[in-house]
């Protein structure tokens, strides 16, 4: 048992002890069954010793690599056309945000905040796709001025006594 690894010298015992159980319940020694003895090595890796030379960890390892790989991101189906971008971010001019907006020049004060949180809700950049944030920044800025301006005028008639 000298020469032999703690789990080789285990195993030997084993083997041994299970020779003699079978020679009391038999009185002949059993026959070998199996493709062979069991081999540690010194990697750390355990395997049916059948006399051929075992391979190394980095070697056993190559052989997977391809397990390994990072997957290639799925592709889009070519059949899908892109989503078509929403309309009302393609219009980008002070007329047509103040057409969106709807100002008549006759809201109240808690009617054109409620129509900037509207307005906001539908046409944020945070909301909108990627490509088209340019557009929607354009657009809140064009109406945040737009009902500023408005608000400022309502104030301003009403400090003149001109208030309907």
């Amino acid at each position: 048992m000298f020469g032999m690894t703690v789990f080789e010298s285990v195993l030997e015992r084993l083997k041994a002890e299970a020779r003699e159980a079978a020679e009391e319940a038999d009185g002949d020694a059993p026959e070998e069954s199996g493709p062979g003895e069991i081999r540690g090595l010194t990697s750390g890796f355990a395997g049916l010793g059948t006399g051929a030379t075992f391979v190394s960890g980095s070697h056993a390892a190559a052989a997977y690599l391809d397990l390994y790989e990072e997957p290639s991101p799925p592709q889009p189906l070519p059949s899908e056309p892109p989503p078509a971008p929403p309309p009302h971010l393609l219009r980008t001019t002070p007329e047509e945000v103040a057409e969106d907006l709807a100002l008549t020049g006759k809201e109240s004060v808690n009617d054109l905040l409620a129509r900037r949180r509207d307005f906001a809700r539908e046409n944020h950049p945070d909301r909108t796709p990627e490509d088209l944030r340019t557009n929607a920044n354009l657009r809140m800025k064009i109406a945040n001025m737009l009902i500023d301006e408005t608000i400022r005028r309502v104030n301003v008639e009403k400090s003149l006594g001109l208030s309907r």
